[in-house]
């Protein structure tokens, strides 16, 4: 820790800053837990919010970002030097709400007249704190060099950086929280009509963090999705006429989460097509007796190459995680191979098994915005989803 805070300016003009059709909300720091302390301006509601930054270098996907319950808990920095620039889409929300603590950005732009398309309403109306004028690309070298660092991003008109540090170190530690239980739904969805639908396949999700896409992606090749609060139990994941299981996205650490993992070893006894997507592929390797571990800085944005083992074809991906599966304490007779890896870190990025239909990814498919390469995770899963369903008669 530093002894003192380290002030870094905004630049000088606001309106350089924050686009006037959005408004600038007044002063307001970003502190970090070692004593860095970036002014800018706020731009989001005029509340303070803390928690573990994140660095996204996503060019496009702001909307879908800020909606995604994975970042549940997080400060998320967006690198792309402009943000709100094309708008948004309620259609293209991944949830219901935006999950993020709070937003940071280099500059805050409006490509739309209408408050309801732009990125900064759909902050305020969720009570999200939002930050203009910070030097992102800085800041996530900052982040490389030191490691994932607790931050807060203060209210309108609070600058004294003293005060702005203390309150940074006294952020919870991001192991320390229950994300999932904040995020799941409370009851089940149905998705789909069985009377119009009847040769479709069934999929129960487990919800630990859901985005819509997954959903659409499942509609789009043919299948009926049954949603599960993540408290579901074997009973109900395994249900008769259930077709396939998914065990979802998600945020928070995969070591706090006894019981999905234990829901993730009945359903791998039960031999029924299983696909785990980013956290549901942690849960599952824990499931088949593999260690997590926390990366010194996650895996967040959209070009992230990976090589499938057996294939050798390479494809980017979508990714958003902070926790990577140690491949080397995969059992070796529990049934798993590493299937796919990571090009930049060689972190594992996939596992299937030997003799069931089970595959799980670390990344996100289902891209929202993109890229798309890897939608055939979908393809394969429901696929042999349809093929349980046929044999069931």
């Amino acid at each position: 820790m530093t002894s003192a805070p380290r002030l870094l300016p905004p630049a000088p003009d606001p309106d350089l800053i924050v686009d006037p059709r959005i408004g600038a909300r007044g002063g307001a720091l970003l502190a970090l837990e070692d004593g860095t302390v970036f002014a800018g301006v706020a731009f989001g509601a005029d509340v303070a919010a803390g928690g573990d930054l994140v660095v996204n270098t996503s060019q496009t996907g702001y909307q879908e970002v800020c909606t995604d319950p994975s970042y549940a808990g997080q400060v998320v920095v967006m690198t792309y030097p402009l943000i709100g620039n094309y708008g948004r889409l309620r259609g293209d929300d991944q949830s219901e709400r935006p999950w993020l603590r709070a937003l940071v950005v280099a500059t805050a732009t409006a490509a739309v007249l209408e408050d309801a398309r732009q990125l900064a309403a759909l902050l305020r109306d969720a009570g999200i704190p939002a930050i203009a004028g910070i030097d992102t690309r800085t800041l996530a070298r900052h982040l490389r060099a030191h490691g994932c660092l607790r931050g807060i991003l203060t209210a309108p008109g609070e600058t004294d950086p003293i005060a702005a540090v203390a309150a940074a170190r006294a952020v919870p530690r991001w192991e320390d929280q229950d994300f999932v239980g904040q995020v799941s739904p409370a009851a089940a969805v149905e998705v789909g009509d069985p009377a119009a639908e009847p040769d479709a396949p069934l999929v129960a999700i487990v919800d630990f963090g859901l985005k819509a896409n997954i959903v659409r992606s499942l509609r789009r090749r043919g299948a009926r999705v049954r949603i599960l609060p993540c408290t579901a139990t074997a009973a109900t994941v395994l249900a008769p006429e259930i077709d396939g299981i998914v065990l979802s996205p998600g945020p928070g650490d995969p070591a706090r989460l006894a019981g999905p993992v234990a829901l993730a070893r009945e359903v791998i006894a039960d031999g029924r097509p299983l696909l785990g997507i980013c956290l549901g592929h942690q849960i599952v390797a824990r499931a088949a007796g593999a260690e997590t571990r926390r990366l010194r800085f996650g895996h967040h944005g959209a070009n992230h190459p990976v090589r499938d083992v057996e294939l050798g074809l390479v494809q980017v991906t979508a990714q958003n995680h902070e926790v990577t599966v140690d491949g080397a304490t995969l059992p070796v007779d529990g049934g798993f191979s590493v299937s796919q890896v990571n090009l930049n870190d060689g972190s594992v990025e996939g596992l299937r098994h030997r003799s069931l239909p089970i595959e799980t990814v670390q990344y996100h498919p289902e891209g929202a915005p993109g890229p798309l390469d890897a939608l055939a995770v979908f393809d394969r899963f429901v696929a042999a989803a349809r093929a349980c369903a046929e044999s069931r008669g």
